[in-house]
């Protein structure tokens, strides 16, 4: 694991935390549902929402970060691990000339029963 890997991944994590506490900070539309019923101005609920506060710019700014964090991390194991993974096709061993029966020296004489002689 490279300084660059270590670096997105601790980012990484302090923006999950953060972005854990600043939506658990946040006042929910759904705080407001005893209004709906007649206790004050229910036009909280379904109405506009008014402008943005720091909460709720610091969460998307925080989310912004972790995206790009798990972007970067998604990128840079890929290409670092492109030169080792290779597929099943590219693992196997390939024989020197494709296409071509082993020598008749290599199979004994007895692995393969002799052909039945057909009457015509």
């Amino acid at each position: 694991m490279t300084i660059f890997n270590t670096i997105l991944a601790i980012a990484q994590v302090i923006t999950a935390v953060a972005v854990i506490v600043l939506v658990l900070l946040q006042h929910g539309k759904g705080a407001d549902m005893g209004a709906a019923f007649g206790s004050g101005s229910s036009g909280s609920l379904f109405g506009a929402t008014g402008s943005a506060n720091f909460l709720s710019r610091a969460t998307a700014v925080c989310a912004t970060i972790f995206l790009l964090c798990t972007l970067g991390l998604t990128f840079y194991s890929r290409a670092e691990n492109r030169a080792e993974n290779k597929g099943v096709i590219e693992k196997a061993p390939v024989s020197k000339v494709e296409g071509t029966a082993p020598p008749a020296a290599d199979v004994p004489k007895n692995s393969v029963p002799a052909a039945p002689d057909i009457p015509k």
